[in-house]
């Protein structure tokens, strides 16, 4: 959850495509340098890192029903309807961004493959990723071609006026997505869902090669027991392969677009697809790295803080989509581009990152003090389980 802030913060302060490059929606003084940082360690891998834990989660919640006596199946499904309307609110009265609605679509297809052994899963997953991901970025290859011949003032009229017009729709959709972020609340509803009432929909559908195939992946980690049974030599050479692997094709793509001036179709081509399987690769680098260090921090106050906010990581979620509406929507502060308030630059984006953390480290260990889970958390275990009393 930290780290998908660091990058869902440019979402927060401008329109949707400003999260694909420090020039849009215009270029600004000091915006390179924390774009290219969230762009080596968080982009990409914090989205698959979740899913992947998202994927795995499902395992548990299924074991757990089972142990209540319930169907697991039935469960599953009402604990995702939950999450897909949950999703649909959050998009509708708060954010363009929501994940939670695609995340419920896809479980509700991954659970046709729930009782499949960890290698089947991995056999359907893998190849499917791979395949699809990189179809994907092949047929991004011709335009991000085109896209250089234009820059370079070599390409034909026709691709020159092509550039012209992907720019045209760039700054209308910039210009629509300001609109929202500036409106009132109930303006900025009636926005959102006139201009795009079906956008959790189409999202989830063009990120489900994406998003089922990790959630497999984390079930068969799970089951696996990568979570619960390896060694430190076995997570540490995991841990090593799988950020150095990624790492090196992610500071060799960044390198080429900051020198570039970051194109747009190569940028959109890059975050969408084209760095797919290094994101993989570094997401289940950090999730090894991260279980070779959970057992030397969790004794410590920063590890029962981040035990307690991972416990309340839907909660937190949310919480956060309203803590940053709060500040840069017009509704709230109008710090975000082109905002009834003064515009913050880009460069101090960072520094609401670090407020954000704060904020989702403060609380969750004293309520988890007084009550079981978080106030979300409880309403949605009722909601999936409502036979059952909430459990820890």
């Amino acid at each position: 959850m930290l780290g998908i802030l660091a990058v869902n913060i440019t979402g927060f302060w401008g329109p949707s495509l400003a999260v694909f490059s420090p020039a849009l929606p215009y270029p600004e003084a000091g915006a390179d340098g924390w774009f290219a940082l969230s762009f080596v360690l968080f982009e990409g891998k914090m989205r698959a890192l979740f899913t992947l834990l998202f994927g795995a989660s499902m395992v548990l919640f299924a074991n757990a029903a089972e142990r209540q006596g319930m169907d697991a199946n039935v469960a599953q499904m009402r604990r995702l309807l939950w999450l897909m309307l949950f999703g649909y609110l959050h998009f509708a009265l708060l954010w363009w961004g929501d994940i939670l609605f695609a995340y419920a679509l896809c479980g509700l297809v991954a659970l046709l493959f729930l009782r499949l052994s960890p290698w089947q899963l991995l056999g359907i997953a893998v190849p499917f990723f791979v395949l699809a991901q990189g179809v994907e970025a092949l047929l991004d290859l011709p335009g991000i071609l085109t896209e250089q011949a234009v820059l370079a003032g070599t390409a034909p009229a026709a691709d020159m006026a092509e550039q012209a017009a992907m720019m045209d729709r760039i700054a209308a959709s910039a210009a629509q997505d300001n609109a929202v972020l500036n409106a009132g609340f109930l303006t900025a509803i009636r926005l959102r869902l006139g201009h795009s009432a079906l956008q959790p929909l189409t999202s989830a559908i063009s990120n489900f090669t994406e998003t089922l195939p990790l959630m497999l992946i984390g079930m068969a980690l799970l089951r696996i027991g990568m979570f619960s049974q390896w060694s430190q030599r076995q997570l540490g050479l995991l841990a090593l392969s799988g950020i150095g692997l990624g790492l090196v094709p992610t500071v060799m793509a960044l390198h080429w677009l900051m020198k570039r001036g970051w194109p747009p179709r190569a940028m959109f081509a890059a975050i969408e697809h084209g760095m797919a399987a290094p994101h993989l690769l570094m997401a289940i680098g950090y999730a090894a790295a991260l279980m070779l260090a959970f057992p030397h921090v969790r004794a410590t106050s920063l590890g029962q803080r981040l035990t307690a906010a991972g416990r309340c990581a839907f909660t937190n979620y949310i919480g956060t989509t309203v803590l940053m509406c709060a500040i840069f929507n017009g509704w709230g502060f109008g710090l975000g581009t082109g905002g009834p308030g003064p515009e913050l630059p880009r460069a101090w984006l960072p520094a609401f990152v670090v407020l954000g953390w704060v904020a989702m480290l403060a609380w969750p260990r004293w309520w988890l003090a007084r009550y079981r889970q978080g106030p979300l958390e409880a309403l949605w275990r009722r909601l999936s389980l409502p036979r059952v009393n909430p459990v820890s």
